[in-house]
């Protein structure tokens, strides 16, 4: 190749762009991950409903933590109890004794820990840090009670209904956040 020409900037040579966009879209193609067997599709997905969670919600927690979940901590909000001796409502119950999971219950001030744990057949029961507590002592506190139990936090989902929980969940370094709302809706 000659000597650029006048008007040429010395940019890169056009020449070849179709090649280099097909190895682009390839490299972007395997950066995504690679194509899972229909069989672990299967499972993955009779995995989700076991957890009772819609698949994408399973396969983002799962690809982000790159780990399967082994518990749940409930909030009260989450659950729909926001007194005490108040009824859980709906299906709740029935649907949280149906987890494949380690259930565990994280209360709001000023409920019943323990009373409401056993209620839903919580493995542990326990009053969530108060609204206001500062980021340390969140995480602190998080982290003490996922040692306490013996678990990994990005193995743990937090169901719950507030920001103040979401921030709970990040601080304790939770494998993430799914709304009361979102996880006890009826699937379609």
């Amino acid at each position: 190749m000659g000597p650029a020409g006048i008007g040429h900037n010395r940019g890169p040579v056009i020449e070849g762009a179709t090649w280099r966009a097909q190895c682009w879209r390839r490299a972007r193609a395997e950066l995504l991950g690679p194509r899972l067997p229909v069989e672990v599709v299967r499972l993955r997905v009779a995995r989700a409903r076991a957890l009772g969670l819609d698949y994408k919600t399973y396969a983002g927690v799962r690809a982000t933590t790159g780990r399967d979940l082994v518990a749940f901590l409930f909030s009260s909000n989450g659950v729909g109890v926001f007194r005490d001796g108040q009824a859980i409502a709906g299906d709740r119950a029935d649907r949280m004794a149906k987890v494949a999971a380690a259930r565990h219950l994280g209360c709001a001030p000023g409920l019943d820990a323990e009373k409401l744990g056993r209620r839903i057949a919580a493995v542990s029961a326990r009053s969530l840090p108060v609204f206001g507590s500062n980021w340390a002592g969140m995480r602190d506190d998080m982290k003490g009670w996922l040692r306490a139990q013996g678990l990994p936090g990005d193995a743990v989902l937090m169901i719950g209904e507030t920001d103040h929980e979401r921030e709970l969940m990040a601080a304790g370094g939770l494998a993430g956040f799914v709304t009361g709302h979102d996880y006890f809706s009826p699937r379609v």
